[in-house]
Protein backbone atom coordinates (compact mmCIF):
# COMPACT_ATOMS: atom_id res chain seq x y z
CA UNK A 1 0.00 0.00 0.00
CA UNK A 2 2.87 2.33 0.82
CA UNK A 3 4.32 1.75 -2.65
CA UNK A 4 1.16 3.31 -4.10
CA UNK A 5 0.45 6.06 -1.56
CA UNK A 6 3.99 7.46 -1.45
CA UNK A 7 4.16 8.28 -5.22
CA UNK A 8 0.61 9.66 -5.18
CA UNK A 9 1.40 11.90 -2.21
CA UNK A 10 4.74 13.05 -3.64
CA UNK A 11 3.53 13.71 -7.20
CA UNK A 12 0.11 15.01 -6.19
CA UNK A 13 1.53 17.31 -3.55
CA UNK A 14 4.22 18.62 -5.90
CA UNK A 15 1.72 19.37 -8.66
CA UNK A 16 -0.72 20.98 -6.23
CA UNK A 17 1.99 23.23 -4.76
CA UNK A 18 3.25 24.34 -8.19
CA UNK A 19 -0.31 25.11 -9.37
CA UNK A 20 -0.93 27.08 -6.18
CA UNK A 21 2.30 29.04 -6.64
CA UNK A 22 1.43 29.77 -10.28
CA UNK A 23 -2.07 30.95 -9.37
CA UNK A 24 -0.67 33.10 -6.55
CA UNK A 25 1.76 34.82 -8.94
CA UNK A 26 -1.07 35.37 -11.42
CA UNK A 27 -3.27 36.89 -8.70
CA UNK A 28 -0.45 39.20 -7.61
CA UNK A 29 0.06 40.37 -11.20
CA UNK A 30 -3.69 40.88 -11.59
CA UNK A 31 -3.83 42.90 -8.37
CA UNK A 32 -0.88 45.02 -9.46
CA UNK A 33 -2.51 45.63 -12.87
CA UNK A 34 -5.76 46.77 -11.20
CA UNK A 35 -3.95 48.99 -8.72
CA UNK A 36 -1.72 50.62 -11.35
CA UNK A 37 -3.82 50.77 -14.54
CA UNK A 38 -1.33 53.06 -16.28
CA UNK A 39 1.37 50.39 -16.06
CA UNK A 40 0.56 47.66 -18.58
CA UNK A 41 3.51 45.41 -17.69
CA UNK A 42 1.82 43.42 -14.86
CA UNK A 43 -1.17 42.70 -17.09
CA UNK A 44 1.08 41.65 -19.98
CA UNK A 45 3.15 39.43 -17.68
CA UNK A 46 0.02 37.38 -16.91
CA UNK A 47 0.72 35.65 -20.23
CA UNK A 48 3.57 33.79 -18.56
CA UNK A 49 1.28 31.73 -16.31
CA UNK A 50 1.25 28.57 -18.45
CA UNK A 51 5.01 28.36 -19.18
CA UNK A 52 5.76 29.39 -15.58
CA UNK A 53 3.60 26.63 -14.11
CA UNK A 54 5.11 24.13 -16.54
CA UNK A 55 8.62 25.22 -15.53
CA UNK A 56 7.85 25.09 -11.81
CA UNK A 57 6.16 21.71 -12.15
CA UNK A 58 9.02 20.12 -14.13
CA UNK A 59 11.70 21.49 -11.80
CA UNK A 60 9.79 20.42 -8.70
CA UNK A 61 9.10 16.92 -10.03
CA UNK A 62 12.74 16.58 -11.07
CA UNK A 63 13.89 17.13 -7.48
CA UNK A 64 11.04 15.34 -5.68
CA UNK A 65 11.07 12.29 -7.95
CA UNK A 66 13.61 10.36 -5.77
CA UNK A 67 11.28 10.83 -2.77
CA UNK A 68 8.69 8.63 -4.50
CA UNK A 69 11.13 5.67 -4.26
CA UNK A 70 9.82 3.98 -7.39
CA UNK A 71 13.21 2.33 -8.05
CA UNK A 72 12.61 1.94 -11.77
CA UNK A 73 15.31 1.19 -14.28
CA UNK A 74 14.18 4.26 -16.24
CA UNK A 75 14.57 6.66 -13.27
CA UNK A 76 17.51 8.48 -14.87
CA UNK A 77 15.72 8.75 -18.20
CA UNK A 78 12.57 10.14 -16.53
CA UNK A 79 14.56 12.76 -14.64
CA UNK A 80 16.36 13.73 -17.87
CA UNK A 81 12.99 14.12 -19.60
CA UNK A 82 11.76 16.34 -16.78
CA UNK A 83 14.94 18.44 -17.00
CA UNK A 84 14.50 18.73 -20.78
CA UNK A 85 10.90 19.84 -20.39
CA UNK A 86 12.01 22.36 -17.77
CA UNK A 87 14.60 23.75 -20.19
CA UNK A 88 12.01 24.09 -22.95
CA UNK A 89 9.56 25.73 -20.55
CA UNK A 90 12.26 28.18 -19.47
CA UNK A 91 12.86 29.09 -23.11
CA UNK A 92 9.10 29.56 -23.61
CA UNK A 93 8.99 31.71 -20.46
CA UNK A 94 11.84 33.93 -21.67
CA UNK A 95 10.04 34.46 -25.00
CA UNK A 96 6.81 35.47 -23.24
CA UNK A 97 8.66 37.85 -20.86
CA UNK A 98 10.57 39.44 -23.77
CA UNK A 99 7.32 39.97 -25.69
CA UNK A 100 5.64 41.56 -22.67
CA UNK A 101 8.56 43.89 -21.94
CA UNK A 102 8.85 44.92 -25.60
CA UNK A 103 5.13 45.63 -25.92
CA UNK A 104 5.10 47.63 -22.68
CA UNK A 105 8.15 49.64 -23.78
CA UNK A 106 6.53 50.45 -27.13
CA UNK A 107 3.25 51.49 -25.46
CA UNK A 108 4.98 53.77 -22.97
CA UNK A 109 7.11 55.37 -25.67
CA UNK A 110 4.10 55.87 -27.96
CA UNK A 111 2.29 57.64 -25.13
CA UNK A 112 5.16 60.11 -24.62
CA UNK A 113 6.42 60.64 -28.17
CA UNK A 114 4.74 63.06 -30.53
CA UNK A 115 6.62 61.92 -33.63
CA UNK A 116 4.86 58.86 -35.04
CA UNK A 117 7.91 58.07 -37.17
CA UNK A 118 9.96 57.48 -34.00
CA UNK A 119 7.29 55.13 -32.70
CA UNK A 120 7.32 53.16 -35.95
CA UNK A 121 11.10 52.93 -35.85
CA UNK A 122 11.09 51.63 -32.27
CA UNK A 123 8.36 49.12 -33.18
CA UNK A 124 10.50 47.85 -36.07
CA UNK A 125 13.59 47.56 -33.89
CA UNK A 126 11.79 45.79 -31.04
CA UNK A 127 10.16 43.34 -33.45
CA UNK A 128 13.49 42.29 -34.94
CA UNK A 129 15.21 42.20 -31.55
CA UNK A 130 12.51 39.84 -30.26
CA UNK A 131 13.02 37.61 -33.28
CA UNK A 132 16.77 37.57 -32.72
CA UNK A 133 16.35 36.71 -29.03
CA UNK A 134 13.87 33.95 -29.87
CA UNK A 135 15.78 32.48 -32.80
CA UNK A 136 19.43 32.88 -31.86
CA UNK A 137 19.65 33.05 -28.08
CA UNK A 138 16.72 31.17 -26.56
CA UNK A 139 16.22 28.33 -29.05
CA UNK A 140 19.96 27.74 -29.57
CA UNK A 141 20.67 27.75 -25.83
CA UNK A 142 17.76 25.41 -25.15
CA UNK A 143 18.86 23.00 -27.90
CA UNK A 144 22.45 22.84 -26.62
CA UNK A 145 21.22 22.42 -23.02
CA UNK A 146 19.00 19.51 -24.08
CA UNK A 147 21.98 17.82 -25.77
CA UNK A 148 24.09 18.22 -22.65
CA UNK A 149 21.39 16.75 -20.36
CA UNK A 150 21.71 13.25 -21.76
CA UNK A 151 24.99 11.48 -20.95
CA UNK A 152 25.21 9.85 -24.37
CA UNK A 153 24.73 13.20 -26.08
CA UNK A 154 27.21 15.23 -24.06
CA UNK A 155 30.10 14.34 -26.32
CA UNK A 156 28.08 15.42 -29.33
CA UNK A 157 27.05 18.67 -27.65
CA UNK A 158 30.63 19.45 -26.60
CA UNK A 159 31.83 18.72 -30.12
CA UNK A 160 29.21 21.04 -31.57
CA UNK A 161 30.32 23.84 -29.28
CA UNK A 162 34.01 23.22 -29.99
CA UNK A 163 33.50 23.18 -33.75
CA UNK A 164 31.19 26.22 -33.83
CA UNK A 165 33.77 28.22 -35.80
CA UNK A 166 34.08 25.61 -38.57
CA UNK A 167 30.31 25.16 -38.71
CA UNK A 168 29.88 28.94 -38.93
CA UNK A 169 32.24 29.17 -41.91
CA UNK A 170 30.50 26.32 -43.72
CA UNK A 171 27.06 27.73 -42.98
CA UNK A 172 28.16 31.17 -44.13
CA UNK A 173 29.33 29.83 -47.49
CA UNK A 174 26.25 27.64 -47.97
CA UNK A 175 23.71 30.27 -46.95
CA UNK A 176 25.05 33.53 -48.32
CA UNK A 177 21.62 34.72 -49.48
CA UNK A 178 20.03 33.97 -46.11
CA UNK A 179 22.78 35.77 -44.21
CA UNK A 180 22.47 38.65 -46.66
CA UNK A 181 18.78 38.91 -45.84
CA UNK A 182 19.52 38.83 -42.11
CA UNK A 183 22.08 41.64 -42.41
CA UNK A 184 19.69 43.63 -44.59
CA UNK A 185 16.96 43.16 -41.98
CA UNK A 186 19.26 44.49 -39.26
CA UNK A 187 20.20 47.40 -41.52
CA UNK A 188 16.54 48.31 -41.98
CA UNK A 189 15.77 47.88 -38.27
CA UNK A 190 18.55 50.13 -37.01
CA UNK A 191 18.65 52.46 -40.00
CA UNK A 192 15.95 54.94 -40.90
CA UNK A 193 15.01 53.95 -44.44
CA UNK A 194 11.70 52.18 -43.79
CA UNK A 195 9.64 51.24 -40.73
CA UNK A 196 6.57 49.18 -39.92
CA UNK A 197 3.54 51.32 -40.77
CA UNK A 198 5.26 53.38 -43.49
CA UNK A 199 3.43 53.96 -46.76
CA UNK A 200 5.64 52.85 -49.66
CA UNK A 201 5.45 52.39 -53.41
CA UNK A 202 7.41 49.34 -54.52
CA UNK A 203 7.23 47.36 -57.76
CA UNK A 204 4.57 49.83 -58.94
CA UNK A 205 2.27 48.99 -56.00
CA UNK A 206 1.37 51.34 -53.15
CA UNK A 207 0.85 49.87 -49.69
CA UNK A 208 1.77 49.87 -46.02
CA UNK A 209 4.75 48.00 -44.54
CA UNK A 210 3.00 45.39 -42.40
CA UNK A 211 5.81 43.13 -41.21
CA UNK A 212 9.61 43.08 -41.24
CA UNK A 213 11.38 39.86 -40.27
CA UNK A 214 15.03 38.92 -40.39
CA UNK A 215 14.59 37.61 -43.93
CA UNK A 216 11.33 38.88 -45.46
CA UNK A 217 9.39 42.13 -45.71
CA UNK A 218 5.61 42.24 -46.28
CA UNK A 219 3.71 45.17 -47.77
CA UNK A 220 -0.08 45.29 -47.45
CA UNK A 221 -1.36 46.77 -50.70
CA UNK A 222 -4.41 49.05 -50.78
CA UNK A 223 -6.66 46.20 -51.98
CA UNK A 224 -5.54 43.97 -49.04
CA UNK A 225 -3.16 41.86 -51.12
CA UNK A 226 0.22 41.13 -49.52
CA UNK A 227 3.44 41.74 -51.42
CA UNK A 228 6.23 39.71 -49.81
CA UNK A 229 9.87 39.92 -50.85
CA UNK A 230 13.31 39.16 -49.38
CA UNK A 231 14.64 42.03 -47.32
CA UNK A 232 17.86 42.15 -49.36
CA UNK A 233 15.84 42.49 -52.58
CA UNK A 234 13.74 45.27 -51.11
CA UNK A 235 16.82 47.05 -49.80
CA UNK A 236 18.62 46.88 -53.17
CA UNK A 237 15.77 48.32 -55.26
CA UNK A 238 14.59 51.95 -55.39
CA UNK A 239 11.24 52.57 -53.72
CA UNK A 240 9.13 55.51 -52.63
CA UNK A 241 8.59 56.06 -48.91
CA UNK A 242 5.70 58.48 -48.46
CA UNK A 243 6.17 58.51 -44.68
CA UNK A 244 9.84 59.50 -44.78
CA UNK A 245 10.46 62.90 -43.22
CA UNK A 246 6.94 63.17 -41.82
CA UNK A 247 3.45 62.00 -42.80
CA UNK A 248 2.41 65.23 -44.56
CA UNK A 249 2.16 64.96 -48.35
CA UNK A 250 1.28 66.99 -51.45
CA UNK A 251 -1.08 65.33 -53.89
CA UNK A 252 -1.46 66.16 -57.58
CA UNK A 253 -4.29 65.71 -60.07
CA UNK A 254 -3.72 66.05 -63.83
CA UNK A 255 -6.56 67.01 -66.18
CA UNK A 256 -6.32 67.10 -69.98
CA UNK A 257 -8.69 69.80 -71.26
CA UNK A 258 -9.51 71.97 -74.22
CA UNK A 259 -7.72 75.25 -74.94
CA UNK A 260 -10.93 77.15 -74.21
CA UNK A 261 -11.02 76.05 -70.54
CA UNK A 262 -11.65 79.01 -68.15
CA UNK A 263 -8.56 78.46 -65.98
CA UNK A 264 -9.23 81.33 -63.55
CA UNK A 265 -12.76 80.10 -62.80
CA UNK A 266 -11.52 76.52 -62.44
CA UNK A 267 -8.82 77.69 -60.02
CA UNK A 268 -11.33 79.65 -57.95
CA UNK A 269 -13.71 76.67 -57.78
CA UNK A 270 -10.88 74.38 -56.65
CA UNK A 271 -10.12 76.72 -53.74
CA UNK A 272 -13.79 76.80 -52.70
CA UNK A 273 -14.02 73.02 -52.87
CA UNK A 274 -10.87 72.43 -50.80
CA UNK A 275 -12.00 74.79 -48.03
CA UNK A 276 -14.97 72.52 -47.42
CA UNK A 277 -12.90 69.32 -47.21
CA UNK A 278 -11.74 67.93 -43.85
CA UNK A 279 -8.97 65.89 -45.46
CA UNK A 280 -7.25 69.06 -46.77
CA UNK A 281 -4.85 70.23 -44.05
CA UNK A 282 -4.97 73.89 -45.14
CA UNK A 283 -1.25 74.27 -45.86
CA UNK A 284 -1.31 75.01 -49.60
CA UNK A 285 -3.01 74.38 -52.94
CA UNK A 286 -2.62 75.53 -56.52
CA UNK A 287 -3.82 75.02 -60.09
CA UNK A 288 -1.48 75.57 -63.05
CA UNK A 289 -1.36 74.90 -66.78
CA UNK A 290 1.73 72.72 -67.03
CA UNK A 291 1.72 71.84 -70.73
CA UNK A 292 0.07 72.71 -74.05
CA UNK A 293 -0.31 70.60 -77.19
CA UNK A 294 -1.97 71.24 -80.56
CA UNK A 295 -5.09 69.42 -79.32
CA UNK A 296 -5.38 70.54 -75.68
CA UNK A 297 -3.74 71.61 -72.43
CA UNK A 298 -2.49 69.84 -69.30
CA UNK A 299 -3.75 71.27 -66.01
CA UNK A 300 -2.20 70.28 -62.68
CA UNK A 301 -4.09 70.73 -59.43
CA UNK A 302 -2.00 70.33 -56.24
CA UNK A 303 -3.20 70.11 -52.66
CA UNK A 304 -1.71 69.09 -49.30
CA UNK A 305 -2.93 66.55 -46.75
CA UNK A 306 -1.90 65.30 -43.31
CA UNK A 307 -1.07 61.72 -44.35
CA UNK A 308 -1.07 59.28 -47.25
CA UNK A 309 -4.63 58.08 -46.67
CA UNK A 310 -6.01 61.63 -46.75
CA UNK A 311 -4.01 62.63 -49.80
CA UNK A 312 -5.28 59.63 -51.78
CA UNK A 313 -8.91 60.34 -50.84
CA UNK A 314 -8.47 64.05 -51.58
CA UNK A 315 -6.94 63.44 -55.00
CA UNK A 316 -9.82 61.21 -56.03
CA UNK A 317 -12.39 63.73 -54.73
CA UNK A 318 -10.74 66.68 -56.51
CA UNK A 319 -10.52 64.81 -59.82
CA UNK A 320 -14.17 63.79 -59.64
CA UNK A 321 -15.39 67.23 -58.56
CA UNK A 322 -13.48 69.24 -61.17
CA UNK A 323 -14.55 67.00 -64.03
CA UNK A 324 -18.16 67.12 -62.83
CA UNK A 325 -18.10 70.93 -62.51
CA UNK A 326 -16.64 71.35 -65.99
CA UNK A 327 -19.25 68.99 -67.43
CA UNK A 328 -22.07 71.03 -65.82
CA UNK A 329 -20.81 74.58 -66.23
CA UNK A 330 -18.33 74.48 -69.13
CA UNK A 331 -18.83 71.32 -71.19
CA UNK A 332 -16.89 72.85 -74.08
CA UNK A 333 -13.75 72.69 -71.90
CA UNK A 334 -13.67 68.89 -71.92
CA UNK A 335 -11.35 67.30 -74.48
CA UNK A 336 -12.78 66.70 -77.93
CA UNK A 337 -12.06 64.23 -80.69
CA UNK A 338 -12.03 65.89 -84.13
CA UNK A 339 -14.69 64.37 -86.37
CA UNK A 340 -14.58 66.70 -89.41
CA UNK A 341 -14.47 64.83 -92.76
CA UNK A 342 -11.14 64.65 -94.45
CA UNK A 343 -10.67 66.85 -97.48
CA UNK A 344 -10.55 65.13 -100.84
CA UNK A 345 -7.44 65.43 -102.95
CA UNK A 346 -7.87 67.81 -105.96
CA UNK A 347 -8.37 66.25 -109.34
CA UNK A 348 -5.36 66.33 -111.66
CA UNK A 349 -5.40 69.13 -114.26
CA UNK A 350 -5.65 67.87 -117.85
Amino acid sequence: MENVLRPLIVFGGTIAVTIAVGLLIDRLLSYSADKHPKNRLPGLLRRIQLPLQLLLGCVALHYTYPMAELDLRQDAVIRNILATMATMAAAWLVIRVADAVAENTLTKYAGRARDIARVRQLNTQLTLIRRIVTTVLVITTAAVAILLLFPDMRTLGTSLLASAGVIGIIAGVAAQSTLGNVLAGLQIAFGDSVKIGDTVVVEGEMGTVEEITLTFLTVRIWDDRRLTMPVSYFNSKPYENWSKGGPQLTGTVYLYLDHSTPISELREYLGQFLRGRKDWDGRSWNLLVTDSTPTGIEVRASMTAANSDDVWTLRCAVREELLGWLGREHPYALPKIPTAPAMEAPLPVR
